[in-house]
Order: structure tokens, then sequence, then C-alpha cells
């Protein structure tokens, strides 16, 4: 693979992670542009690259990686400066190629279906990406860096992505809420959430192996009412978990009603 010549726009999380994994895979890093030094001149230095607050790039980049908040993204791409046969592309799942500006010619979306946190190291292996592109040129570019990185490159619309971007919402964003919901409870009990561990494990690897639809267990899966009924009191220290469990319950309840 050639060394593909690569820059950042954002410092933050999902920049730090693609950045770092790229430079150690043989891309070089021009690039990092940020609003403030402090972070963005942290991640330079780890990838042998420039930090720079201006959009404007003239050092003949093959990409350049736009990952910052999705409501930052049309006024950042717009004050882009850039040479015709550099590819942009941002890493936004429910946002599409009409948010680049028209002066922009080679565009993509450079989606890696992840999440990622600070001082979390990310495997790539088989890491699912999902691109889009303006044209052959910037998919080609985008699928050869991509699967450098050792990632699976998916080809999907935007339509569709945004699809699987809510699904990414339910399985991680809400799982993990529902986690810190179990948390407060064990707290509430007196008891360390770690004894959830096993259970937690088992539940997802179920999920995974036999797929979540038919792995479900649990009072709302019996119509066991009474326990229910116990359960909505016992929450009575909180309207709110008492609102979420009720919720959650009829939704199990109806999707399994005449499942079983």
């Amino acid at each position: 693979m050639k060394e593909y010549r690569i820059s950042f726009i954002g410092a933050g999380k999902v920049s730090g992670a693609l950045c770092r994994k790229m430079h150690m895979s043989g891309c070089k890093i021009q690039k990092i542009v940020s609003r403030t030094g402090i972070s963005g001149c942290a991640l330079a230095r780890s990838c042998n690259a420039s930090w720079s607050s201006e959009y404007d790039f003239s050092d003949s980049e093959d990409l350049i990686i736009v990952a910052v908040p999705d409501d930052k993204l049309f006024q950042i791409l717009a004050s882009i400066k850039c040479p015709d046969n550099t590819v942009v592309a941002h890493t936004a799942g429910s946002l599409g190629l009409d948010v680049f500006p028209a002066f922009v010619k080679h565009t993509g979306v450079f989606y890696p279906l992840q999440t990622f946190s600070e001082n979390r190291k990310i495997s790539f292996r088989d890491l699912p990406f999902f691109l889009e592109a303006s044209d052959p040129f910037s998919s080609g570019i985008m699928k050869d860096i991509a699967e450098s990185i050792g990632s699976k490159v998916h080809f999907l619309d935007t339509e569709h992505r945004r699809l699987l971007h809510v699904a990414a919402v339910f399985a991680c964003n809400f799982t993990n809420h529902m986690l810190t919901a179990g948390k407060q409870i064990t707290e509430k009990a007196g008891i360390s959430f770690e004894v959830l561990e096993p259970l937690i494990n088992e539940t997802v690897m179920k999920a995974l192996e036999a797929g979540p639809e038919h792995s479900q267990t649990g009072p709302a899966f019996r119509s066991d009412k009474g326990t229910i009924k116990r359960h909505i009191e016992l929450l009575s220290f909180s309207p709110e978990l008492q609102g979420i469990y009720k919720e959650v319950t009829q939704s199990i309840m109806k999707f399994y009603k005449n499942r079983i």
C-alpha cells in the first residue's frame, strides 16, 4: 500500500484513535487542526505531525478526516481550503454527503461502528467501517486506508447508515444507560455493581450467539405481573427509574405477546 498523507480536523476521541492507528500502520499524518492547542498539539506530537487552528491545507493531503461534533460539521466544512484532488471525509454516522459544500470536489463518509473513550485502546481488527463516497477515486482511497488498519469495509448509503446509527444507539448508548440504572439500584441495595458482571457477560454472549430476540428471560417475558408490581414498588425511591421500568416492561410484553 502506498504511504497515504492524512490530516485530521478535530483532536477528540475518534480523531485520536484513528490518527494513532493510521500512524502506526504506515500512513503519513501531516496536520492536526483543532480549536485549541492543548489536545491538538499532544495528538500531533504522538504522530509526528504539526498542529494548526486554521482549516487551510496545502500539503497535498490524500485525505482529510473531519471528526467533530455533528452540530459543528457544516461550519467547519464550509471553512476548509484544500487542493481539488484531496478527499475530505467526515465520520458522522447520521449525516451524508449533502453536508459538503460544492467547492469540495471529492467527498466521503468514513464511519467506524465503535464507541471510543479516553484511555481505552480499541482493536481495529475486523472493526466495521461504513463508507460512502462521491466518486470511485474517493472510495478507493478510503477503502485502502480502512483496510490498512485491519478493518472490514462496507459501503452503505446515507439512508441505511442512518438506520444503522440508530441501531448503534440502542445497542450501545441505551444499553450503557440501563447498566447505569442497574448500578444505581445495586448501590441502593448496598451491593457492588461488580456482582452483575457474570450476568452482563452471559447476557451479551447469549444475545450474540443465539440472537437477542431468542435470549430474553425475566418477569416481563413471563408476564409475571406479581413480580413486576413488586419491582415497581421497590423503585419508589426513583420515579424516573419506575417510569423506565414500566416502559421497557410493556415493550417486552408487547414484543413477545403470542410468541411464546
